[in-house]
C-alpha cells in the first residue's frame, strides 16, 4: 500500500498500476461467517513509509473492509462508506446488506472513473443471507467470490488459498489459511510485511484479533 503519493502526481516513476499493487489483503467466506486479513506495511515506491498501517476497517457490526492503494484515497472512501452505512441504518432502522454496501462503494468509484481513486477494496460481511465477499476495483467493478486477495502479494497468497480453500470451511480453519497466505506473501513480496491484522465477522460479532491472539495462532501454526 502506497502512503506518500497523490492522484495525478506520480513520483519517482510510480504509476497507478504500481500504486494499486503494494500490499496484500485477503478475504474468505466460511461456514460461520467471513475472515478478513492484511499485513501492515505502507510503501512509497521502494521506500518503507510506515510499519503500522491500518488496512482493515469495521464499517458496521456486520461488515468489514480491507484497503489497497493510496492511503489518502482509501481512507477517504472508507470514511464516506461508513458514514453512508450509518445513515442507512438510522433512516431504515435496519442494517444494510453486504451486497448493498458493496454496490454503494462501487457506485462511488464508478462515478469518479474519469478522476479515479487509486484504491482497491475487499468488502465482506454477514447478513440475513449468510456470508458474502466482494472485490471492488478502482473503476467500480464489483465481483462476489468465496475468497479474494488484492495487492502485490496476492499472486503468492492465491497459491495458498487455491490449495487449501474449500466450500463450507470452518471459521477457525479460515483464520489459519488467511494467516498462512499472508505469511507466504510477506516472505517474498517486499511491499508486504511488518505484522498482521485479522478480523472475523459472524452473525453474532465483529471480532478484531489482538496482536497476542495472532501471535499465539502463528506459533500454533509454526510460522511465528
Amino acid at each position: 500500500m502506497n502512503e506518500a503519493l497523490s492522484p495525478g502526481a506520480p513520483l519517482a516513476g510510480i504509476t497507478p498500476d504500481k500504486v494499486l499493487k503494494g500490499t496484500t489483503t485477503i478475504g474468505l467466506v466460511c461456514k460461520e461467517g467471513v475472515v478478513m486479513a492484511t499485513e501492515r506495511r505502507a510503501t512509497a515506491g521502494s521506500f518503507i513509509a510506515n510499519k503500522a498501517t491500518i488496512k482493515l476497517f469495521k464499517i458496521d457490526d456486520n461488515i468489514g473492509l480491507t484497503i489497497a492503494g493510496l492511503v489518502g484515497d482509501a481512507q477517504s472512501l472508507f470514511r464516506y462508506l461508513r458514514a453512508s452505512v450509518s445513515l442507512y441504518r438510522l433512516r431504515r432502522g435496519s442494517r444494510i446488506s453486504v451486497e448493498g454496501a458493496s454496490t454503494l462503494l462501487a457506485n462511488i468509484l464508478n462515478n469518479n472513473r474519469y478522476m479515479p481513486y487509486y484504491a482497491w477494496f475487499i468488502l465482506g460481511g454477514v447478513d440475513s443471507e449468510g456470508g458474502h465477499l466482494y472485490s471492488v476495483d478502482p473503476l467500480g467493478g464489483n465481483i462476489e467470490d468465496k475468497y479474494v486477495s488484492v495487492g502485490s502479494g496476492s499472486t503468492l497468497a492465491y497459491g495458498v488459498l487455491e490449495e487449501n480453500y474449500e466450500e463450507g470451511l470452518a471459521l477457525s480453519d479460515g483464520v489459519d489459511i488467511a494467516l498462512r497466505s499472508l505469511h507466504v506473501a510477506m516472505r517474498r513480496d517486499s511491499a508486504s510485511g511488518d505484522g498482521y491484522l485479522l478480523s472475523t465477522i459472524t452473525d453474532k460479532e465483529f471480532k478484531e484479533f489482538s496482536d497476542d491472539e495472532i501471535k499465539k495462532r502463528l506459533t500454533k501454526l509454526k510460522i511465528a
